[in-house]
């Protein structure tokens, strides 16, 4: 086995090793005079994204054939289908507008907006990259297309979606997309790729309508504001961003990636049911109340967040027992509203929730438990009240990002991400990146056990082996 110190050698060659070569450029827009043009206003539950980066997703897919026979077959269907899924998602292919104080940032499209793809090849280890081993996260930023920002006047544009297809020879495709989360939240993204995969299906010559349940709905007049939260939101955007400049306050700039590694984390059914039993048993033992919602996503996630906190507590001294430790994630709004909104609605449809406990609630013994109650009272208390102190949102998760440890979501188990198949068969691993510099944690549905979640963790190689350590260790002690 290597040592800590040849091991991150090892990740570092690798990672300067890999070479990506750009192999051609182009710019899609749908098919012409196909789409409307449009000017989408935000909504109140779009706003407070534009306080985020964009989010950088890769899914890799195996396929075994050299990059002259994907670049002559399957690469002029992939721009013929992202044309078509375009005509129907005709916003990612426009721009984020943001006007001078005190007007609304909006979605705009105009006839010729259109989207970067680019073809790549890189010689790096298909198999090494979409493994669940812990990998450099260096190694993965030459996969992932960038987005610009240009000003026009006084008015700043950012596009909203730029492609990469990275080809590794004989082995495998991995399609890398950045997108800024303010134009929609997963499961419309996730709609976005399935269409996109859909037409794929339908061969170089296709051009026939989209499935009817994949058409996009943009009628922004079913999110209905009934606590005026568009105005207190974006008095926060304006009140942050007296420069004019789009920025993100979730993101940690100063992250240092030099030594931060990746990793995947597959906790199966079993797993989850061995942690609520404990959990169970724990409190009969004690005569104490069992926590009020105990889920999949509640199991996994109090494991994780107890897990991370022993973790990162031995390398934060200034960390005392007395400190809240924050954790946060996304809510879906479909199934929360007092109205009906369609799943193909194009936007965003989610809230934000908050939880936080002591450190040393969440290091004694019965730390799981208690990290399970704040996220499952948490989760309760949205299905009761979604809007209930909605109008902190803004201001809650920037004292989270503030707080010296904290821990927040990014995804979900329940959009079945796996299910995108072009033809290919289902990704062999799907990455969310841009979690190595928001201290999130990722969840996805697991590609292989059914009922499973993949977490995906990046962190600093030293921090990784250790919370490997804990993982392991936590879940083998269970009975």
């Amino acid at each position: 086995m290597l040592s800590s110190i040849n091991f991150i050698s090892h990740l570092y060659l690798m990672a300067n090793s890999i070479t990506v070569k750009v192999l051609d450029n182009c710019y899609l827009s749908p098919p012409p005079n196909s789409a409307p043009q449009t000017s989408l206003p935000l909504t109140f539950f779009d706003i407070p994204w534009l306080f985020f980066s964009p989010g950088q997703t890769l899914y890799f897919y195996e396929y075994p054939y050299s990059t002259t026979y994907f670049t002559s077959t399957a690469f002029p269907n992939l721009k013929h289908s992202l044309s078509l899924t375009l005509q129907q998602y005709y916003p990612f292919a426009g721009n984020l507008k943001s006007p001078p104080k005190p007007g609304k940032p909006e979605l705009v499209y105009t006839e010729g907006d259109k989207v970067q793809l680019t073809l790549a090849e890189s010689n790096g280890d298909f198999n090494h990259l979409s493994g669940n081993h812990p990998r450099d996260v260096n190694e993965f930023y030459q996969l992932v297309p960038n987005l610009p920002t240009c000003f026009t006047g006084e008015k700043q544009l950012l596009p909203l979606l730029a492609v990469q297809v990275t080809v590794f020879p004989n082995a495998g495709i991995c399609i890398g997309l950045t997108h800024h989360n303010v134009a929609c939240d997963g499961r419309t993204f996730n709609n976005f790729m399935k269409t996109w995969a859909w037409y794929y299906g339908l061969g170089p010559l296709g051009d026939y309508p989209s499935p009817i349940k994949s058409l996009p709905c943009y009628d922004r007049s079913v999110i209905i504001d009934t606590c005026g939260l568009e105005a207190i939101f974006l008095k926060d955007w304006w009140n942050r961003n007296s420069s004019q400049e789009i920025v993100a306050v979730g993101t940690q700039t100063n992250v240092d990636l030099s030594n931060m590694v990746r990793a995947t984390f597959v906790m199966s059914l079993s797993d989850m049911e061995r942690i609520k039993q404990w959990i169970l048993a724990q409190c009969k033992r004690k005569n104490k109340s069992q926590p009020i919602h105990l889920s999949p996503s509640v199991l996994t996630c109090a494991f994780v967040w107890v897990c991370l906190l022993k973790t990162q507590v031995g390398v934060n001294e200034k960390c005392v027992g007395e400190d809240p430790i924050y954790f946060g994630f996304n809510a879906g709004g479909l199934t929360r509203l007092e109205y009906p909104v369609s799943t193909t609605y194009f936007g965003n449809c989610i809230g934000f929730g908050r939880g936080m406990a002591k450190m040393n609630e969440l290091l004694e013994e019965d730390g799981i438990i208690v990290a399970a109650e704040v996220f499952g009272n948490t989760v309760k208390r949205l299905d009761k009240s979604f809007f209930g102190g909605a109008e902190k949102w803004i201001s809650d998760w920037e004292v989270m990002f503030g707080s010296k440890l904290h821990v927040m979501v990014s995804g979900s188990p329940k959009l079945d991400l796996y299910e995108t198949d072009f033809g290919w068969g289902r990704p062999k691993k799907i990455e969310e990146i841009s979690i190595d510099t928001t201290r999130a944690i990722s969840l996805t549905e697991s590609r292989d056990l059914e009922g499973g979640i993949e977490v995906g963790l990046a962190l600093p190689k030293p921090e990784m082996d250790a919370f490997v350590t804990s993982y392991t260790e936590g879940l083998e002690a269970l009975p």
